[in-house]
């Protein structure tokens, strides 16, 4: 399929799991009182699966590992890469068990650490411990769902990884719900993460099997392809997830202020959104592309596929950032301020939301550069890039979280603005290598369409500027608060859409041709590929 069209797929499927994961959202907040112990445990107990998550399952690594299986696939064939990806998979996945053990048997003197508020309260610190220990299991679980995504992604096949996420929503959406009081509840939506694992995992062998792979479990050894794939695909997840990484070292930082994780898990949410819908759906269908383009040669036809991921992904990214950024407060007090969760919860989010928004671009185009480094197999510079962000997102977002709470201003928005910093960062240091080296700059045409879509956002922006300052009157006249917000962003959406034609930063044969199928994608086979692409 296009860039377009598997981006599409992959954006689509994700926003259905996004949507779940909302409503997750406002189910715990309201089963867990709001921003209070209970949510700042269960967000502690999320953050090491949803680090997982991100690194492994939503693209980082399968878009190291994507090139090795796909280079191996074309020269020595399937079943020499089957092969590989199967040591690989059985090396990983014994080193991520052993790891999860070794948490699990430490937790409890690690948690007065990672919750450092709470140390006067021994029950939530056992609770909290407990939810850990019990998600843990979902690590392992990933590390296999992510060789496997790598394995469907590389025959074209993006539907299902990118479908199964929803199963972790599902099932804790349901624990939450059937849970008769807010203890159960802690331990069911535990439970019910590491049964979502499974399914996800299972889901995926099953995907992969039907559509050919032959890969077989086996004693872990280091063997000369698994040290291949470690070589490259260990630093490409680290190097892909340089945000993620940024993510959790915010998180750590929070746990000596109550109530502070849970303003950064709900704002994590919101701008963690484009993230996943746009830059690694972008990333994980350019990889491929990319991929094919190196080994034939064909520079230009690389260059253009990554002129249509930066145009394709700012058109849809920046808007989403300007919203966050002239209309935060609108957005949290409609969508998630209710029962014990208030319009105080709602402001401080929003603060934090704003510093998060500004850095979103950058979080996306990061997603789009690191994929030609992949492509050459080359994940040693981009990891380097990585490390220098997060020693810099650490540095300054302790000083400003330690710092500003001195002058009056919450210390959490300065874990906003430094996340955003290191996010920019990390886009300066991987386009200028490219740039430098000759491997990609963007050409003038493409800087004019990004002129003129900011044109396009700037008009959305004041629209949605004006409705934020009316927030109250809009609430009354359209007669809730969530309608009100629904009708202005697809307002503000539509206005985006029509400036951006009018001022032919985009036009509707541009469209068309971008979701039109490519003469010679992959074919797949039976009735998996039209249960996948459908």
């Amino acid at each position: 399929m296009s860039l377009a069209r598997n981006t599409f797929v992959q954006a689509s499927l994700t926003l259905a799991s996004r949507v779940l994961g909302f409503a997750r959202d406002l189910v715990a907040n309201a089963q867990f009182g709001g921003q209070g112990p209970l949510m700042d445990a269960f967000a502690t107990a999320l953050m090491f699966p949803n680090l997982f998550r991100r690194l492994f399952a939503e693209g980082a690594f399968a878009q190291a590992f994507v090139p090795i299986y796909a280079r191996d696939r074309a020269e020595h064939g399937a079943d020499s890469a089957d092969h590989i990806a199967s040591e690989a998979m059985s090396f990983l996945l014994f080193v991520v068990a052993v790891f999860c053990v070794v948490a699990q048997v430490a937790m409890p003197f690690l948690m007065p650490w990672l919750l450092s508020a709470y140390t006067d309260d021994p029950g939530v610190l056992t609770t909290a411990t407990l939810m850990t220990q019990l998600t843990m299991p979902y690590l392992a679980c990933m590390t296999l769902a992510s060789l496997l995504s790598g394995v469907l992604n590389t025959m074209g096949r993006f539907a299902l990884s990118a479908g199964v996420p929803t199963l972790l929503n599902v099932c804790t959406i349901a624990a939450l719900l059937l849970a008769p009081d807010s203890a159960a509840a802690a331990i069911w939506v535990s439970v019910a993460v590491t049964i979502a694992g499974v399914l996800q995992a299972g889901l995926l062998w099953w995907g992969a099997q039907r559509m050919g792979a032959r890969l077989r479990f086996g004693l872990p050894r280091i063997t000369p392809a698994v040290s291949r794939v470690l070589l490259l695909a260990i630093p490409g997840a680290l190097a892909g997830g340089a945000m993620q990484i940024n993510s959790l070292v915010s998180q750590l930082l929070t746990g000596t202020d109550e109530g502070a994780r849970s303003v950064l898990y709900n704002s994590d949410r919101l701008y963690q959104l484009p993230l996943g819908l746009i830059g690694v759906a972008v990333g994980l269908a350019l990889v491929p592309r990319l991929s094919r383009h190196h080994a034939a040669g064909e520079v230009e036809a690389g260059s253009a596929a990554m002129d249509d991921a930066i145009g394709l992904s700012m058109a849809l990214t920046v808007p989403a950032a300007i919203a966050y950024i002239v209309m935060p407060y609108f957005i949290i007090d409609a969508t998630v301020t209710r029962g014990a969760f208030t319009h105080d919860d709602a402001h401080r989010t929003a603060e934090v939301l704003r510093q998060f928004a500004w850095g979103v671009p950058a979080f996306v185009l990061a997603k789009v550069f690191t994929p030609p480094f992949f492509a050459r197999q080359d994940t040693r510079r981009p990891m380097q890039f990585a490390v220098t962000t997060v020693i810099v997102n650490t540095l300054l977002g302790a000083g400003l979280f330690f710092t500003l709470p001195r002058f009056g201003v919450d210390g959490v928005i300065g874990l906003g603005m430094a996340t955003s910093v290191a996010g920019w960062l990390n886009v300066l240091l991987l386009s200028s290598t490219l740039a430098r080296e000759g491997t990609y700059r963007i050409s003038a045409q493409a800087w004019g369409r990004l002129a003129r879509l900011g044109v396009a956002c700037l008009i959305m922006g004041v629209f949605a500027g004006v409705c934020a300052m009316n927030y109250a009157a809009l609430s009354q006249l359209l007669w809730r608060k969530e309608v009100a917000v629904l009708v202005v962003a697809f307002a503000a959406f539509v206005l985006y859409c029509i400036a951006a034609l009018a001022l032919r930063a985009v036009t509707i044969r541009e469209v068309r041709n971008a979701l039109r199928r490519e003469r010679g994608a992959p074919a797949g086979g039976g009735a998996l590929q039209s249960g996948m692409e459908g």
